[in-house]
């Protein structure tokens, strides 16, 4: 006979298992309730507290200082510098700083919140019961008691250290785009309609970086190309390719139906832009 079919007033009320009695319940699905609060040791050490009052602070520092050199990257950098920076090889200088500072800056505030609320906050669970959303006189005072509390709770009014770190870091990051302004000019006026391609430019392969042949490029195949001259190690180099790189790819010369483009193919040899027409990449 199955434990199934025992009639439930048959079963005991307390029952024996490996780790001790278990007592019988009416509702095996009860609610818990909230787990009793562990205080942390910044709840019983005020030393340790301002060691992470201070640790707080400095996260909104760095972020200031982040800021910082996110402005005097932009001054300090000229736009067509590029550096060698490993792993990442030829990259702008401008760019590389711009995108190192201002993620820095976000980190160090996002990171400080995070400890800041971990490690000083409360972090007593309190059970929110469900109400009618209404907007009425009683709920609106209810926000604000519960804003006061949790601005008390949060210990921004006794830790000045961070407020006033926080306000610092949080002013300062805005200022980072404000400084991007000034990119919206002046305008490229003719600067993107001429490039390094001429009458009587070779063409080399960037694969090889060696001139780049008829007889080096087979049928149904395809390679990349820049003019001569140009030095991967310049510091230009990225912005001329912005504007000159090219696809070579050759095809069997009957496949060419417009008589232009086939006037335009040497023995089926035809070149096009690699420039994304989407966003301009090289």
């Amino acid at each position: 006979m199955s434990s199934q079919q025992i009639p439930e007033d048959s079963l005991p009320a307390v029952q024996e298992t490996a780790h001790g009695a278990v007592e019988g319940t009416d509702d095996p699905f009860a609610d818990p309730g909230l787990p009793a609060h562990k205080p942390r040791i910044q709840d019983l050490d005020e030393r340790a507290a301002n060691r992470s009052e201070r640790a707080v602070a400095l996260m909104f520092t760095l972020s200031m200082l982040a800021t910082v050199g996110f402005i005097a990257s932009y001054v300090i950098f000229p736009v067509d510098k590029i550096v060698y920076i490993w792993p990442f090889g030829h990259v702008s200088a401008l760019n590389f700083s711009l995108g190192l500072t201002l993620g820095a800056a976000l980190f160090f505030i996002g990171a400080g919140a995070v400890h800041w609320a971990r490690t000083l906050m409360s972090d007593v669970e309190v059970a929110a019961e469900r109400h009618p959303i209404e907007a009425t006189p009683e709920v609106k005072a209810q926000v604000m008691a519960d804003f006061a509390a949790g601005a008390e709770e949060s210990a921004i009014g006794r830790r000045k250290l961070i407020r006033n770190t926080m306000f610092g870091a949080l002013a300062l990051v805005p200022l980072s785009g404000v400084v991007l302004l000034r990119d919206l000019g002046p305008l490229p006026e003719k600067k993107l309609r001429n490039t390094l391609w001429a009458e009587g430019k070779q063409l080399i392969n960037m694969n090889t970086m060696k001139p780049l042949r008829p007889e080096h490029i087979t049928v149904g195949s395809l390679a990349f190309a820049m003019p001569e001259g140009l030095d991967p190690e310049s510091h230009d180099f990225q912005t001329q390719m912005g504007k000159a790189a090219l696809m070579i790819v050759r095809i069997e010369p009957d496949d060419i139906k417009d008589k232009r483009q086939r006037d335009w193919a040497h023995e089926g040899i035809v070149a096009f832009s690699k420039i994304c027409t989407h966003v301009g990449c090289p």
